[in-house]
């Protein structure tokens, strides 16, 4: 049994985030402190990745006093406690080869402290050295207590409701563990 290990390059991946609401959306990126992949036998079998609560950056709003008002609000209790919990975990349970370099992936997403299952589809690419990756997972930010303006906790919203769902875009590249990473 082979087994390969692939080792994230943080400075070249990142989380793309959409949240939208009544009257638009917003959006923005987090960082990823770090993760890996493992293959055996030439199939995901496992993977990790930690994310940093506390980079969540705003891109669609331009005012730096209302984007540093809006990130200071996301880092906030009513959305990712950044204080208490400054890290997000990916841990890849499970995944199943699709055609072509797609993935079906089961995994368990942790914010907050609060665990759950997740599925997601994502497209991998590698060699011996290299490793591409993008996946687009939809998270309903209720499960992990970010009830702030939600229709299921909070009636008479109006257009100042936001929608539970909120996308995150993957993409990362990774080495393999036995090259050296850039920071």
């Amino acid at each position: 049994m082979e087994t390969q290990h692939y080792k994230l390059v943080p400075a070249q991946s990142e989380i793309a985030w959409i949240g939208r609401k009544v009257t638009g959306a917003h959006n923005g990126t987090i960082n990823i402190l770090e993760g890996s992949l493992e293959f055996t036998n030439g199939a995901l079998t496992g993977g990790e990745f930690i994310i940093d609560t506390r980079s969540i950056s705003i891109l669609d709003i331009t005012d730096p006093q209302t984007n540093a008002q809006f990130a200071g609000h996301l880092a906030s209790e009513d959305f990712f406690s950044s204080a208490k919990y400054p890290t997000a975990r990916l841990l890849i349970l499970y995944a199943e080869k699709k055609p072509g370099d797609l993935y079906s992936i089961t995994g368990n997403l942790t914010i907050k402290g609060i665990t759950h299952t997740v599925n997601f589809e994502a497209g991998i690419g590698r060699n011996e050295e290299t490793l591409e990756a993008s996946g687009k997972m939809l998270v309903n930010r209720t499960l992990y207590d970010m009830k702030f303006r939600s229709g299921n906790f909070f009636q008479n919203l109006g257009d100042t409701l936001i929608y539970n769902d909120f996308d995150l875009h993957i993409k990362f590249t990774a080495k393999a563990a036995n090259i050296a990473v850039p920071a």
